[in-house]
């Protein structure tokens, strides 16, 4: 029986989707529920699998090929997969080791490897997934590779040269390599243009003494732990130190629509997490009702399912203000871009100690650069100071978390 394999049903905020991998190739056996192909979209992955066990029968849909809501992707055979496997593992004896069918290269790549007599199974894959490309069949032929040839007559041994160099990229050599912008990464960088062009973006700066909450880390990360499951992190506190300074600020917490500033009566808090495929910023719903462990639980969560391409678009949409955090990967100070269509972002950066005057004496303290980029359009200077302000006091003396003070 033959089925139709369609892209899946994009929500309204999406458009379209870029045929990204097919994980099988036609004729080949699939069972039930495997991954037949990944769709990208601007925002997030679409993992499309097989509905029955059975063979994929023709592909429509190649690779970057753009494909609309429920448009058709390939053909489905459904049977019985050993009835298809079977043939397959008697033919697998007859195939010599010239045959690069279960090889997966590009057309360029055999091209190449063709015209050069290269077997492209004796060549290094950098591929995705284990392809081979045309700049490995390159490499390979300028590695010293040999075309395959007729077999010599055989000949006494010769003996082996001084330790010569291993083969490299000669010298002088200017490699460069050309592929396609993925949909996410095309996407965040015209978000982030039109956030620069759109918005009359300013930043703020200040810095927080970080003691007070790594103390108190340190005092409690293992009953934490131990009671919730979760490790204590850093992000929580400035998650809830966030959400508190939004309440006292609403026009931070705002977006604008138009011609319209639109206030929000709830705290969404987007966390930047970084994947393979690009930035991306999941939603922590309604923060002001969230525990330090519920913030860090699902934060969790979000950075596990973003390397494995697994947040879904419903994980990223909305949002009502974002904290981003450069200082993991050893940023000191940086300016944050705005989130369209939010108007102020928070940046954090990495713990250092420095010299502080305190009480007129000089101490050593694990101080961080704090950032706020808001619109002016909508925020003025005195609230995003204030803001920042507020966020600092609050980490500066973790009990006024609680106390609400």
């Amino acid at each position: 029986m033959s089925i139709e394999i369609k892209a899946p049903t994009f929500p309204e905020s999406v458009a379209d989707g870029t045929v990204a991998t097919w994980h099988k190739k036609p004729g080949e056996p699939v069972q039930r529920d495997e991954l037949l192909v990944d769709i990208e979209t601007d925002k997030v992955v679409l993992e499309v699998v097989a509905p029955a066990d059975g063979t994929l029968k023709n592909v429509l849909k190649e690779e970057g090929d753009v494909v609309l809501s429920d448009e058709v992707l390939a053909v489905f055979e459904a049977g019985d997969v050993s009835a298809v496997a079977a043939p397959a593992a008697a033919e697998a004896p007859a195939a010599s080791a010239s045959d690069n069918a279960d090889v997966i290269a590009s057309p360029a790549a055999k091209k190449i490897a063709d015209e050069n007599g290269v077997d492209v199974s004796s060549v290094a894959a950098t591929g995705k997934d284990g392809r081979v490309t045309k700049e490995d069949v390159v490499n390979h032929l300028k590695g010293g590779a040999k075309p395959a040839a007729a077999p010599a007559p055989a000949a006494a041994p010769a003996p082996a040269p001084a330790a010569a160099p291993v083969a490299a990229i000669p010298a002088g050599e200017r490699i460069e390599k050309r592929v396609p912008m993925t949909r996410l990464r095309a996407t965040i960088a015209k978000r982030l243009v039109e956030a620069q062009q759109n918005a009359a973006m300013l930043t703020t700066y200040n810095e927080v003494n970080m003691k007070p909450v790594m103390d108190l880390r340190k005092k409690y990360k293992d009953q934490f732990e131990k009671a919730h499951g979760v490790k204590m992190g850093f992000m929580s506190f400035f998650v809830k130190a966030a959400t508190e300074a939004l309440k006292r600020f609403p026009a931070v917490n705002a977006s604008i629509d138009g011609n319209d500033m639109v206030y929000h009566g709830y705290q969404d808090v987007g966390v930047a997490v970084s994947t393979d495929r690009g930035l991306v910023v999941p939603i922590l719903r309604d923060t002001d009702s969230m525990s330090l462990a519920e913030i860090e639980s699902t934060i969790g969560d979000f950075a596990k399912r973003g390397r494995e391409g697994k947040l879904g678009i419903e994980d990223m949409q909305g949002g009502t203000f974002t904290i981003t955090n450069g200082g993991i990967f050893g940023s000191l100070m940086s300016t944050p871009i705005l989130n369209p269509p939010q108007t102020a972002i928070l940046g954090m950066h990495k713990i250092q100690e420095r010299p502080m005057a305190v009480n007129g004496e000089v101490v050593i303290l694990p101080m961080m650069y704090l950032a706020v980029s808001y619109d002016h359009r909508m925020i003025d200077g005195k609230e995003a100071v204030q803001f920042l302000v507020t966020i600092k006091e609050l980490l500066e003396d973790p009990a006024r978390l609680l106390l609400d003070i």
